[in-house]
């Protein structure tokens, strides 16, 4: 059996045409293929904006200044995710505060999250970061009403989840990253993810201001738009100080091929999970999935005690599991800066046991069954 990843990106022979025909046009970067892609991943995900970025970590560091987070404020985030989603709030001078996740879902628990806000005085906190982990959505209809209590904003870290949704207390779909319920989204195009760019990101949002200020600072705070002067045809102004966070048309080329793919990718996707339940239900436990909501299934994890037994094993046949995540606030950066002795007793039973399987689309059902029966002969042994 060849080499098996834990995830991999698809590429087809349209995909290669795409950037192919970019490649030999006019533009190579800031040209029409970044609209284009904007324009059809807003469209996919059913939101009024989106603005195209080089990477997710780019957009979360936006998104965060878009909301206007200054130095010492705090932001509460899940420590099972990967450290991007926390490092925005250090980028921007701000202070992260973890809350522990559900140990069934794998998500931000609203119950830890809740009894953090309300143990501080009101005002405390500026924002909460709920990841829809390993492509789970995160029932944002209930942090949204937190939230409001308590006059914070939310960003969605959906770089997991394209394609997923959940089902709100209306029996409405509401897609991951589609605004009705955090202020901003993001999404990663990193060749393990769903869509496929190199490297990539999109934040969407339903907020016309925000939208303005996002693709402000995505282009260095350079605008012809609402200029104090103009000399010229020639003249711009740099009006903040911004970061060089473009997307290339060649990336887009290929998001836009990537994208068009995403839905045929989620549904494979759920049936390589729905084989995995199959085969360890009743025998390994594997993330729960609430009613009414769909799991875009970035990953596959499960839980087992001798998991650093199993990741050499399954290595020692070409399968090459993978671990997520570190639980952030026990990295060496954060424990420097006082997070060492947090209290998070879910997320670090999680990581004593997690190992997430091979998932993507073009995983076959052989490799599946190869790495099923791996994991099933190891724990007989």
């Amino acid at each position: 059996m060849q080499s098996i990843p834990y995830g991999r990106q698809h590429i087809e022979q349209d995909d290669i045409d795409a950037v192919v025909k970019t490649l030999t046009g006019d533009f190579l970067t800031q040209g029409p293929k970044v609209k284009e892609f904007e324009d059809r991943f807003a469209e996919y995900i059913g939101v009024k904006y989106a603005v195209a970025v080089n990477n997710a970590t780019a957009g979360l560091h936006l998104a965060v200044l878009a909301l206007g987070l200054k130095e010492g404020e705090r932001v509460i985030t899940t420590p099972i995710t990967f450290a991007a989603s926390a490092n925005c709030i250090r980028y921007a001078g701000g202070e992260v505060w973890f809350s522990d996740i559900d140990p069934d879902t794998y998500l931000l628990s609203l119950e830890s999250t809740k009894k953090l806000i309300e143990s501080k005085p009101k005002g405390f906190f500026k924002g909460i970061i709920p990841v829809d982990f390993a492509g789970l959505p995160v029932d944002l209809e209930y942090f949204r009403e937190l939230a409001n209590e308590h006059g914070l904003w939310i960003i969605e870290d959906a770089c997991h989840a394209p394609g997923g949704f959940f089902t709100d207390s209306k029996g409405n779909k509401q897609m991951c990253g589609n605004g009705n319920y955090a202020d901003i989204g993001i999404f990663s195009f990193h060749p393990v993810k769903h869509i496929a760019c190199g490297e990539g990101g999109m934040v969407t949002t339903n907020s016309e201001k925000l939208y303005k200020k996002l693709s402000l600072l995505r282009t260095h705070g350079i605008t012809k738009d609402n200029m104090e002067e103009n000399h010229g045809g020639w003249y711009y102004e740099m009006q903040e100080l911004g970061f060089n966070y473009r997307l290339t048309d060649i990336q887009s080329a290929l998001g836009i091929t990537q994208l068009a793919k995403n839905e045929a990718g989620v549904k494979r996707r759920n049936e390589i999970a729905d084989a995995y339940k199959k085969a360890f239900q009743n025998k390994i436990k594997y993330q729960r999935l609430p009613e009414g909501t769909y799991n875009a299934h970035h990953l596959f994890v499960i839980e087992v005690d001798d998991r650093k037994g199993l990741y050499d094993f399954l290595r020692t046949h070409n399968i090459f599991a993978q671990i997520h995540y570190i639980p952030v606030q026990t990295l060496p950066y954060y424990k420097t800066i006082g997070y060492g002795n947090a209290n998070l007793d879910h997320s670090e039973n999680y990581y004593s046991k997690c190992i997430s399987l091979p998932m993507y689309p073009s995983l076959s059902h052989d490799e599946q069954a190869f790495v099923i029966e791996k994991v099933l002969s190891y724990f007989k042994a």
